[in-house]
């Protein structure tokens, strides 16, 4: 269930930081409509490390609509496999 509260309970930041868990971040309201959230360092890392992933991942798709795909058979001789 998604753990949002109003902006104004950061008066009491550490009950709000309290409630910060991995995989469970709180979400904080201004004027009734979402404008941040509160998250682990740790599932901070975890979002950055997908983008980077996903990133890498369409230049390599980029690459192959351009250049063409390497078959499964061409990827197993590269390797020796």
């Amino acid at each position: 269930m998604l753990n949002i509260k109003p902006v104004s309970d950061l008066r009491n930041y550490t009950e709000v930081l309290n409630e910060v868990t991995e995989n469970s971040p709180v979400y904080l309201t201004r004027n009734g409509r979402g404008e941040y959230a509160i998250v682990t360092i740790k599932d901070l890392e975890k979002l950055k490390a997908t983008i980077r992933l996903l990133s890498k991942l369409e230049e390599g798709e980029k690459s192959a609509r351009e250049k063409g795909w390497v078959s499964a058979d061409d990827v197993e001789a590269i390797l020796g496999i």
